[in-house]
């Protein structure tokens, strides 16, 4: 599974930036071979439409699920019907996010109306 992580800035083992629109990069795991890639976020300076942009941006990297502190409404749509799962952290280093997500310990991101949406696979 590809899963992608908000994070600030590259390093070894970065801390979760709780922005989903306005992060400075992506880092993405394969879950199933620990690769890692660090991608740029293509909406970080955007005016308007940051969550939107980045949101597509995932969608077509084949990304399957996203753990990150907030999904502004329209970002949640676009990953909601693209099928990628949402994952909900306030804080934390990538590698204890990781071992959380691999436990089934984080939560599903919640839409601003309340519902819960998508299943873990």
């Amino acid at each position: 599974m590809k899963l992608a992580l908000t994070v600030n800035k590259q390093a070894d083992n970065p801390k979760l930036d709780r922005r989903f629109g306005r992060c400075s990069y992506f880092l993405v795991v394969d879950t199933e071979t620990q690769k890692r890639a660090f991608l740029s976020n293509p909406g970080v300076d955007s005016e308007r439409g940051a969550g939107t942009q980045a949101a597509q941006y995932l969608v077509n990297e084949s990304v399957e699920a996203v753990i990150s502190g907030h999904f502004g409404p329209n970002a949640y749509s676009v990953l909601d019907a693209a099928g990628i799962q949402m994952f909900a952290a306030n804080e934390g280093q990538v590698d204890s996010l990781l071992a959380d997500f691999h436990t089934g310990k984080l939560p599903h991101a919640v839409s601003q109306d309340g519902h819960r949406r998508g299943r873990r696979r």
